[in-house]
């Protein structure tokens, strides 16, 4: 199962600290063990959640600059209309998270640094990586196809209904689909008509 779905800046912003990452959307599919286990207020839970995925969001922005360091390619901004070619040169990458930073067991981060924007799903130990690999390749290039995210003023915060509406259908409840050619191009088809209302 995937724990969390993030949508964050990978590149400094003057606005943020060193180190820092803005988390532009995020969505957690079901609670982590040990908050059904502790009686905390609504408040206190979704405090404890954005601290999470923050240090999830950190550790992810750090893979990609070195990442970006080690490979020693120039990033290079993409115009409007070439979110495939910015796909197609996007870093990718995994990090595993310890037991207890920031979650309760053993999970497995895995991103896309598209330009200045970082994608990244947070999966438990035992799922099948090149799995969920496709199934982020797939969510961001519909992120950035229909939600123009890419563009100057692109406006992530304010289509979040979008972006569940395609997690509903490419990670429903936050599990991974195994999806054969002919309902893979269904599903296409069905993203598309919503992304054209």
């Amino acid at each position: 199962m995937v724990r969390c779905f993030l949508i964050h800046t990978v590149c400094p912003l003057a606005a943020l600290g060193p180190g820092d990452s803005r988390i532009l959307y995020c969505r957690v599919f079901g609670p982590d063990e040990a908050e059904r286990h502790r009686q905390l207020s609504p408040e206190e839970a979704r405090a404890l959640q954005k601290e999470k995925t923050a240090v999830v969001a950190r550790q992810v922005r750090c893979s990609v600059s070195l990442s970006r360091e080690a490979s020693g390619r120039l990033l290079v901004e993409a115009v409007p209309g070439e979110e495939a070619l910015a796909l197609q040169e996007a870093d990718s990458g995994v990090v595993r998270l310890r037991a207890g930073d920031p979650f309760t067991e053993e999970t497995s981060a895995l991103w896309l640094g598209v330009q200045s924007l970082g994608f990244t799903l947070v999966c438990e130990p035992h799922e099948n990586l090149l799995l969920a690999e496709g199934t982020l390749r797939n969510l961001t290039r519909h992120c950035l196809e229909h939600l123009h995210m890419l563009g100057q003023g692109s406006e992530v915060l304010l289509r979040s209904n979008r972006i569940d509406a395609l997690l509903s259908r490419l990670l429903p409840h936050g599990q991974l689909l195994f999806l054969n050619h002919r309902f893979a191009q269904s599903l296409e088809k069905e993203v598309a008509a919503y992304m054209a209302k």
